[in-house]
């Protein structure tokens, strides 16, 4: 049984707690140092296999262009503001030198010459998009090889340079590219800073103690440090994406304060009864240990089961946030009943979340204070549980309503990504996107390139030409370029409208249905768009499609795992939709505040952007199995209850009532850890921060404390229903059920599903 290893597990932690934190001590260090040794730095690669953009990709490899590499821009303008680069030669001569340096670079296979575009004539050096048609903006493109072949340190090198000539040339000198998108560091730090004050001053409320605020915190940062050194590790053998780390902070550290609250409350409940602090301890981790074990191992399942959408960097991103999430599951049944141990009976005083466990425990004695007077830490939740069980039809119809409400955004979802110019005016490559879109137009910051394979057909380039420079969508195209050895063309074509600007998907959605075969004719030549902006763009348009069917499974694998805990079919189903709703609302939310910009300035949001492609995949993974959780305790103390009364109301009101100090205090804690994380400079770090905030806001408030006791009011009975064909197909033996707690106390077993 789970519960009885998990029993022996925490009683072992807590009579030899200074060995369990020498070992976790031990195993943070030897990941760190293999973190150090054999490491990598995290780095994007939004490709996928079977896209037209990654087919582009590889036409332009075999044709050995360069153009399949990474790529930075560096964007120069004299500081005096009347000085052009046609008029002024110490301006030109810096732009010289500035190219120059910028090409002795390692790993630079070539730049543009602006510059000798400007001997050359002024008309061609704004032909060849160089030089802005005023003078005032000049761009050195710099071309690097594949991503596989680079790293940070190339990065760090063209940056060093940046800062070493702004001192001493007479340019306003600013950077941007693919290099950057890359290999620049999440910003993540003073987030998970903030989000740990944050978490610390909600446990001493809670708890009343610094000691027992302490230890939830301490076991956080070590399995912090642990997964995310581990991560890292990961990094050196394949590509992990720079969210990776930031999300994984963000998840790890609220999941873990999370579970550790509840492992800590059981814990003092059972001090309280005068258990001796060991056998408290392993009985703590053996009770609310189940429903920690059970709800990180369905946040890993839901997360991994995005491989689903068969694009690489996203299952190598939730492996690397499952890393983190069963490192703090780990952590709260080996090292934390450690903690407790060491900490003996010098937890100080009790907080209310334990008198409200403590209430709940004494059946007798809490009904008797229920009926009196009320205890301080229950009767105002029994309260208000009691009134929506008395009008559970206008608040089941307004709760839901408001919901639904908040969902309505969703259908104007526009997924895709940030691109520079969502970025803070602090950063350079935001500086860099505004100077190429004031001089040359915003789609420079976004070509496109196409590839072709002529396959003989020697005319098929010059009508490719002349069929895509006549799109509506396309300002400009570059001269092309044909490899002599396999004749293949790689034309770069600049859109009129930015990178995230729905009308360059649709520019290159119309390439590729009208223009291109137009151009092709019924021929053997094929031809395919690729360039940063169409692999961002096919890598939405997937998820997009994938998504539907992974809610999906997600779902029924919720219903399914649901459905023997509680020996009920319409529990389970009322908890798929419910959650369906709060994460629902989230996403609408998330609709209204970065694409409609409603509240955006409040997170330090300055300018609106489309939701980033896999966020919604991620977001509903992760806020699956943490809604589950929720969803565990809650019902199962209802059902509980049920069991030994056979009244439904009364069921109810003591299960809700009970668990809802818990709950909220909980969420409380995760919502301080994820919105800490929203006023990020990354817009994708704060899509995560308010989205993931949102959710368990949302799901552990207006889903747990009205909608789930006003359904279960007005479903009766059949909250219950379970045929009798199907209670013999389901396994035996619940999630929580209480033996070890019958143990301890000397008591008959009750039908206890789930308890902390």
């Amino acid at each position: 049984m789970l519960s009885k290893a998990l029993l022996r597990l925490g009683t072992s932690a807590a009579r030899r707690p200074w060995r369990v934190i020498a070992a976790w001590l031990l195993a943070a260090v030897l990941a760190v140092l293999a973190a150090l040794a054999f490491g990598g730095r995290t780095a994007d690669s939004m490709t996928a296999p079977g896209l037209d953009s990654q087919r582009a990709a590889e036409l332009i490899e075999r044709a050995g262009t360069g153009q399949e590499g990474m790529t930075a821009q560096v964007v120069v303008t004299p500081r005096d503001g009347g000085a052009t680069f046609f008029a002024s030669d110490s301006a030109r001569t810096a732009l010289t030198r500035l190219q120059t340096e910028v090409k002795r670079l390692p790993h630079v296979l070539g730049t543009s010459d602006p510059a000798r575009a400007l001997d050359a004539g002024r008309d061609t050096a704004v032909r060849g998009g160089l030089v802005s048609a005023d003078g005032r903006i000049a761009v050195v493109r710099v071309q690097y090889p594949d991503q596989s072949r680079l790293s940070a340190e190339d990065l760090d090198a063209l940056v060093g340079l940046g800062d070493r000539l702004r001192a001493e040339l007479p340019l306003r000198i600013e950077m941007g590219g693919s290099l950057f998108y890359a290999f620049s560091d999440p910003d993540g730090g003073a987030s998970e800073l903030i989000g740990i004050l944050a978490a610390a001053a909600i446990l001493f409320l809670a708890f009343g103690s610094l000691v027992a605020a302490a230890l939830p915190i301490g076991m956080a940062v070590f399995g912090l440090t642990v997964g995310v050194a581990t991560m890292t590790a990961l990094a050196g053998v394949t590509d992990v994406p720079t969210f990776a780390p930031v999300l994984g902070s963000m998840v790890g550290l609220g999941v873990g304060i999370d579970y550790a609250l509840f492992v800590l409350a059981r814990h003092r409940e059972y001090l309280a009864r005068g258990l001796d602090p060991h056998e408290a301890a392993g009985r703590a981790v053996a009770t609310a240990g189940r429903p920690v074990v059970f709800a990180g191992g369905t946040v890993v399942v839901s997360i991994l089961g995005m491989a689903v959408a068969n694009v690489p960097f996203m299952t190598v991103g939730g492996l690397a946030v499952s890393i983190v999430v069963l490192t703090m599951v780990l952590a709260s049944v080996t090292l934390l009943p450690a903690f407790l141990g060491a900490a003996g009976p010098r937890l100080g005083r009790a907080g209310w979340i334990v008198r409200a466990l403590r209430a709940r425990r004494s059946g007798r004695i809490d009904r008797r204070r229920d009926t009196a007077a009320g205890t301080a830490s229950a009767a105002g939740w029994g309260r208000w549980i009691g009134h929506v069980s008395r009008h559970p039809v206008p608040y089941a119809v307004g709760a839901a309503g408001l919901l639904l409400t908040a969902t309505l955004p969703v259908l104007g979802l526009r997924v895709g990504l940030p691109d520079d110019g969502s970025l803070p005016q602090s950063r350079t490559e935001r500086r860099a996107y505004d100077l190429v879109a004031e001089g040359f137009g915003p789609g420079t910051n976004g070509p496109l390139v196409i590839a072709a394979d002529p396959s003989g057909d020697r005319g098929v380039v010059d009508r490719l030409v002349t069929t895509v420079a006549a799109d509506p969508g396309i300002a400009s195209v570059a001269p092309t370029h044909i490899d002599r050895a396999t004749g293949i063309a790689t034309l770069v074509v600049f859109p009129t409208t930015s990178p995230q600007d729905k009308a360059t998907a649709d520019t290159i959605a119309r390439l590729r249905t009208e223009v291109l075969p137009t151009a092709i004719g019924e021929g053997p030549a094929r031809a395919h768009v690729g360039g940063a902006a169409a692999s961002l763009s096919d890598v939405g348009q997937r998820t997009s499609q994938r998504l539907p069917v992974f809610i999906a499974a997600v779902l029924a694998l919720s219903f399914l795992l649901l459905m023997p805990v509680f020996r009920s079919v319409v529990v389970p189903l009322k908890a798929v939709l419910l959650n369906l709703l709060s994460i629902g609302a989230a996403y609408g939310i998330m609709v209204a505040v970065f694409q409609w910009g409603w509240g955006g300035a409040l997170i330090g949001l300055e300018a609106t952007v489309p939701v980033v492609s896999f966020i919604p995949m991620f977001l509903f993974a992760i806020l699956f199995g943490l809604s589950m959780d929720y969803e565990v305790f809650l019902l199962a103390r209802v059902r509980e209850e049920y069991a030994r009364t056979g009244d439904n109301s009364k069921a109810i009101v003591e299960g809700v009532s009970g668990t809802a100090r818990i709950i909220t205090s909980a969420a409380l804690i995760m919502v301080a850890v994820f919105l800490s994380f929203a006023v990020a400079e990354d817009p994708s770090t704060k899509m995560f921060g308010l989205g993931l905030a949102t959710a368990i806001f949302i799901d552990a408030t207006v889903v747990r404390m009205v909608l789930v006791p006003a359904t279960m009011t007005l479903l009766g009975r059949t909250n219950w229903w379970l045929p009798q064909w199907l209670d013999r197909m389901l396994p035996r033996g619940p999630v929580g059920t209480d033996d070890t707690d019958a143990e301890s106390t000397g008591e008959a077993p009750r039908p206890r599903l789930v308890d902390r």
